[in-house]
């Protein structure tokens, strides 16, 4: 997904993702382990997919505090 995308989500359907690519990484870090994973760089891809959620999660949450008054 594109960064524009995953902005456009719900902080529900983000945190829902997360824990899916969480279970994603999980599984190609197993199968390559064992040698069956042919594209290894689809490892960074998830891990780089899990920083994106995870700072715009972040990001709302800050956002969040800012607006109730007690900054950062």
């Amino acid at each position: 997904m594109r960064l524009e995308e995953l902005r456009a989500l719900s902080t529900a359907d983000l945190v829902k993702d997360l824990e899916s690519t969480y279970r994603e990484l999980f599984n190609l870090r197993f199968r390559a382990a064992s040698r069956q994973l042919a594209d290894f760089s689809a490892i960074g891809k998830a891990k780089k997919k899990v920083s994106r959620m995870k700072t715009i999660l972040r990001e709302r949450e800050l956002a969040a505090a800012i607006s109730r008054g007690r900054g950062a």
